[in-house]
């Protein structure tokens, strides 16, 4: 498994922590429990973390690889380290004296340095993008959040060499088809997981224990990276006019860092903290930063609806989590959660930046007990098609049809 960027272990809620480190790890834990042992690559980003560590349990491992700074890197310079975390990929599995039957790659980048594994080890290489450069081209609002040429010539290079590609959803199919001229007879499409075990309903008054609010207070919750593809914008302009029609609630803001110091803020940051200041919801909207994932459940359990009022996502773990803890999901109609977040079942979505659209749906929630309390059981029933055994065997069914003659490695343990 190559996880180039950023490491399943990280906390979520940073700049480069999300969906698919919860992708990554939670894939490796299921699949090592199935009887596949996995080895997951990652750039080591600090020299006083242990380069090899057993979290994962089953026997799979993390290993970080030096390759440049062991300093969190900007996404523009990570490239051109890639020579040198293939060469420490290769050097470790030669201490080791292992030999690879297949590759799993994650995100662009993973998949150049899966090429070259490729071809040292000539072993097949399964690759998921997660995002797509021309996808967020499309909803960049400022030239910063335009990646160059050479993610995109990076994109259209796996494309071509990957043996079979995960899209997450048939909408990710079909921009691989349009936008890059994918060959979608190598396409496979299998969702994302969710974890069973860890996210399920919590009796909302021992949740709200938990995170300490009190038991009338009720609660909106974003859990995401803060950047601008994440709209929260919108869904802070939502809230304004919640206000306005005196619906009172507050909004919890879970995910990246709300320090009060100006060298250290985020620009997004920094942006949001200055429309909430200006719509006068200071009071009402809380940035919490990052959370650990153990405590997610209960902040998705304590909320009255979650918002994902994102302008682009591949998926939308966030979305399915909230849903397996029985929450209603409010949710922008694009993407993935076109498909996850079921219209008047499941939770609502709505035409993405919104916000007019975004309040009347939460309002609907908000003055309805029953109809949340119905959508959020629905929403529960729903989720559990995902569950991480299910994915994880479709998964090995994919490794298996590349390595015909190596059934036998692939067995399934119940």
């Amino acid at each position: 498994m190559l996880s180039y960027h950023t490491c399943p272990l990280a906390t979520l809620g940073g700049k480069d922590t999300g969906g698919m480190n919860v992708y990554v790890r939670e894939l490796t834990r299921q699949l090592g429990q199935m009887g596949v042992q996995v080895d997951v690559f990652t750039r080591s980003q600090d020299e006083h973390v242990p380069h090899v560590l057993h979290d994962l349990g089953f026997g799979n491992r993390v290993v970080h690889v030096p390759a440049g700074p062991e300093v969190p890197l900007p996404k523009q310079e990570l490239s051109s380290y890639l020579p040198d975390f293939v060469q420490g990929v290769l050097d470790f599995a030669a201490s080791k004296g292992l030999h690879y039957d297949l590759i799993h790659s994650h995100y662009w980048m993973s998949g150049l340095a899966a090429r070259d594994l490729k071809a040292a080890w000539n072993a097949p290489v399964v690759h998921m993008f997660h995002t797509l450069g021309l996808m967020k081209r499309r909803v960049a609002r400022s030239i910063e959040e335009v990646e160059g040429e050479y993610r995109l010539n990076g994109e259209r290079l796996v494309l071509r060499m990957a043996d079979t590609i995960i899209a997450a959803t048939p909408a990710e199919l079909a921009q691989l088809q349009w936008l890059y001229q994918a060959d979608t007879r190598k396409i496979v499409v299998i969702p994302p997981g969710v974890d069973l075990g860890r996210f399920y309903p919590i009796p909302t008054d021992e949740a709200k224990e938990f995170i300490g609010i009190p038991l009338c207070e009720r609660m909106l919750l974003f859990v995401g990276r803060i950047e601008p593809l994440k709209g929260i914008d919108t869904l802070l302009e939502a809230i304004a006019i919640l206000r306005a029609r005196q619906v009172y609630m507050c909004l919890a803001v879970v995910g990246g860092e709300p320090t009060e110091n100006p060298e250290v803020i985020s620009a997004e940051m920094a942006r949001l903290q200055d429309i909430r200041q200006q719509h006068g919801l200071n009071d009402l909207v809380a940035f919490l930063g990052k959370r650990a994932q153990d405590t997610l459940p209960y902040y998705y359990s304590a909320a009255e609806a979650v918002v994902v009022p994102s302008h682009y996502e591949s998926f939308g773990m966030v979305a399915l989590e909230a849903m397996a803890c029985g929450t209603p999901v409010v949710a922008s109609e694009v993407g993935g959660l076109a498909f996850l977040v079921q219209n008047g079942v499941t939770g609502y979505t709505f035409p993405v930046d919104d916000a007019q659209a975004l309040a009347d749906r939460l309002q609907a929630l908000l003055q309805d007990q029953e109809l949340r309390q119905r959508l959020g059981a629905q929403a529960a029933t729903f989720a559990r098609q995902y569950s991480w055994v299910e994915i994880a065997a479709r998964m090995i069914k994919v490794y298996q049809d590349l390595l015909p003659e190596k059934d036998e490695a692939f067995e399934i343990v119940s």
